[in-house]
């Protein structure tokens, strides 16, 4: 199974014990839901041809560029059930942005989003869940993460999530002792926008919820040394065979 796969499996398997279950849905999505019910503005620079794969057709559909859409159909698709939260998901899946590829950058890989939606959701729950999967997908008790001030479209307030990282430090090279830390950037994440609620139809007045989103690539590339992201999808076997 190929390493991604695993991760993914795995990932699942830490959320399951928090009552977190998996969401899918299409990697060719419309405007609307890649953009629009997330309130992400018509002029946004993400809606642009340079970091968004858009497919020619009348509908206006994307490669999308993050999984959070399947949030919206998932909260839809429940509320059309008549189903009200709690609502507890993680959404895997593969991602897709217009850029140039070097060590670090893909013009595919996958991400995890995560949402929890009920009465009453904090920041304090937010940061509590995150830690945890840090702490559990890298075997660790003793990271540590911290929020940064940051700004996205569909969640207010909206934080960069950094993490304490003892691995093989980048900055060796200036000087940096083997066995210091350094705190790394993993991810976004906030408390849900308002408009996100209310462009599904959940009453933003009664409910509340945070989401986050994080590179699975990332993650195992941290984890397991690897030094480029190309790796993954180059289709070498002695990528793939080595876990």
């Amino acid at each position: 199974m190929h390493l991604i796969s695993q991760a993914i499996r795995e990932i699942a398997d830490i959320f399951a014990e928090l009552g977190f279950t998996v969401a899918d849905g299409p990697e060719i999505e419309d405007e609307w839901h890649n953009f629009d019910a997330l309130n992400i503005p018509k002029d946004h620079p993400a809606r642009d041809m340079q970091d968004t794969f858009w497919i020619k057709s009348k509908e206006r559909l994307v490669l999308r560029t993050h999984t959070s859409p399947v949030q919206v159909r998932y909260m839809e698709e429940k509320l059309k059930k008549g189903i009200k939260p709690p609502y507890r998901i993680i959404v895997p899946g593969k991602v897709f942005r217009n850029e140039a590829t070097d060590a670090t950058h893909e013009a595919q890989f996958y991400q995890v989003d995560g949402l929890y939606v009920d009465k009453n959701v904090s920041m304090a729950q937010l940061k509590g869940t995150i830690l945890l999967f840090f702490r559990k997908f890298f075997g660790d008790d003793k990271i540590d993460i911290r929020f940064r001030q940051s700004f996205f479209p569909f969640t207010e307030p909206s934080v960069e999530v950094d993490m304490e990282w003892r691995g093989k430090p980048r900055r060796e090279a200036v000087g940096v002792p083997t066995e210091a830390s350094e705190w790394l950037e993993m991810g976004g994440a906030g408390l849900v926008h308002p408009n996100v609620f209310e462009a599904v139809g959940l009453s933003a007045k009664k409910y509340r919820g945070f989401a986050f989103g994080v590179g699975i690539d990332r993650l195992l590339m941290l984890r397991h040394g690897i030094p480029d992201i190309r790796m993954f999808y180059n289709g070498d076997m002695r990528v793939v065979s080595q876990f």
